[in-house]
C-alpha cells in the first residue's frame, strides 16, 4: 500500500492535517492508539478566544490565533458542506467577567494590554454584563465584551473531521498503538505497528500529549511535551437563552452549546496522566461557577471528565520538520488545539506538500528544542 505522509494521531489537528492532504490526492493513513478525537480534543469545551485568552508575552501565540480565527468560517463551511454534519459554530462573542475587587483591577490590566495589542475589545459596567447575560450574579462589577471571540462544539467538530478525511479517500486505523519508529543510521524508514511495518515518504506526529513517548524516536528530536490535566463537567440549561455566550471568569469558562448543555471548566494540574476525577477540583469549579453565574445551583449535572492537554516547555505548538529528514511534529498545542485547528490543518498540509515552510510556521520549529 502507497503512503505519502503517515500521522501518529488521530485527533484533531492529525485528522485536519489528513483531510487537507487527502483533498489534494495525497496518500494519507492515521495510525490511533484509540479512538480517534476521543482525548484532549474530546475533552476541550471548544473555546475560540484568542482575545479573551490573550496571555502576556505570547504574542506569537497570538498571532497564530488570530490567523486561524480568520480561516474558521471557511474551515467550518467546508466541512459541514462535504459532510452534512453541523459542528455548532457560534458567533455571538465572548464576555470575561469579574466578581471582585481584585479580579477587577487584574481585567483592567489585561484589558489595557488587549488595546495595545489593537484587539477588538470593550470594556463593560457590571450592569452592561448583566444586560447582555441577565443569568450572571448581581455581585459581576465588570466584564470585557470580545466580540471575535467564538465557541464551538469540539465533539461535533472532530466527528466531522473523521468523516471528512474518509470521505476524501484517508485510511484510519484507530485502536492501533505505535510500536516502534524505525530510524536507522539517522534515517527515517517506517513505523512499526499492528505486527506490520508501514513505509511511508514522510512521518507526521501529531499525537499530542503521547508525541514525546513514541519508541524509537532519537532523544535528540523528542519533543518535550508533557500532559497537563484539565478536569471538567457539564451541565444541563433550564431553558433556551439561559446563557448565549462564552463566559470567562479569572478561574472558570462556560460555555453553552446548542443541544442545552454548559460546559465549565477547566482545572490545570501537573499531575502526569492520572484520570482521576476529583472532589476537590470540582468543588473549586463549581464554587467559582455559583460566584459568577449562581443558577448553576440548581442545574443537574450531565457529565465529569478530564483531558490532558500536550503542553511544550515554552507553552508554544511544535510545527514543522525535525533534524531527521522526513520526520515532522505538529503537537504541543497545549490549551489552544482547537483554535489552532484551521491554521496547523492548511499550514502544515502546505508545508507536507511543497517543502517549503510557511512565514507563519517559522517561530514554531521543533528545532528550537533541539540538544
Amino acid at each position: 500500500m502507497r503512503i505519502d505522509t503517515l500521522i501518529v494521531g488521530g485527533g484533531i489537528v492529525g485528522l485536519g492535517i489528513g483531510w487537507k492532504l487527502a483533498q489534494r490526492g495525497q496518500a494519507v493513513t492515521i495510525l490511533e492508539r484509540g479512538a480517534a478525537g476521543r482525548e484532549a480534543s474530546w475533552a476541550a469545551a471548544g473555546l475560540l478566544a484568542p482575545a479573551t485568552e490573550v496571555h502576556y508575552q505570547e504574542d506569537r501565540n497570538l498571532r497564530l490565533g488570530l490567523e486561524s480565527m480568520r480561516l474558521y468560517p471557511e474551515f467550518v463551511a467546508e466541512l459541514e458542506a462535504s459532510t452534512g454534519m453541523c459542528v455548532d459554530y457560534r458567533t455571538e462573542g465572548a464576555i470575561a467577567v469579574a466578581a471582585r475587587a481584585d479580579d477587577a483591577a487584574d481585567m483592567r490590566a489585561l484589558f489595557e494590554y488587549q488595546l495595545e495589542l489593537g484587539l477588538p475589545v470593550r470594556w463593560l459596567s457590571g450592569e452592561e454584563a448583566r444586560a447582555m447575560e441577565p443569568s450572571l450574579s448581581p455581585y459581576i462589577t465588570a466584564g470585557v465584551f470580545c466580540p471575535m471571540d467564538h465557541h464551538i462544539d469540539n465533539r461535533l467538530l472532530v466527528d466531522a473531521l473523521k468523516a471528512a478525511y474518509v470521505r476524501s479517500g484517508g485510511t484510519l486505523l484507530e485502536h492501533t498503538e505505535v510500536r516502534r519508529v524505525v530510524i536507522e543510521n539517522g534515517s527515517y524508514q517506517g513505523v512499526e505497528a499492528s505486527d506490520q511495518v508501514f513505509r511511508s515518504r514522510r512521518l507526521l506526529i501529531a499525537a499530542g500529549s503521547w508525541s514525546g513517548l513514541l519508541p524509537g524516536l532519537p532523544e535528540a528530536i523528542r519533543p518535550p511535551v508533557r500532559p497537563v490535566k484539565g478536569q471538567l463537567f457539564s451541565v444541563r440549561s433550564p431553558a433556551p437563552g439561559f446563557l448565549t455566550r462564552f463566559v470567562r471568569s479569572p478561574r472558570l469558562y462556560i460555555a453553552p452549546k446548542s443541544d442545552g448543555r454548559i460546559v465549565m471548566g477547566a482545572t490545570v494540574e501537573e499531575m502526569g496522566f492520572n484520570r482521576d476525577v476529583t472532589a476537590g477540583a470540582l468543588y473549586s469549579l463549581l464554587k467559582e461557577a455559583w460566584d459568577h453565574l449562581p443558577g448553576v445551583y440548581e442545574l443537574p449535572i450531565l457529565e465529569t471528565w478530564c483531558g490532558f492537554r500536550p503542553g511544550s516547555r515554552d507553552n508554544s505548538p511544535l510545527l514543522g520538520e525535525s533534524e531527521i529528514p522526513g520526520v515532522f511534529f505538529a503537537t504541543g498545542h497545549y490549551r489552544n488545539g482547537i483554535l489552532f485547528a484551521p491554521v496547523t490543518s492548511h499550514a502544515m498540509s502546505q508545508l507536507l506538500l511543497d517543502g517549503k515552510v510557511p512565514e507563519l510556521l517559522q517561530p514554531f520549529s521543533p528545532k528550537r528544542f533541539a540538544a
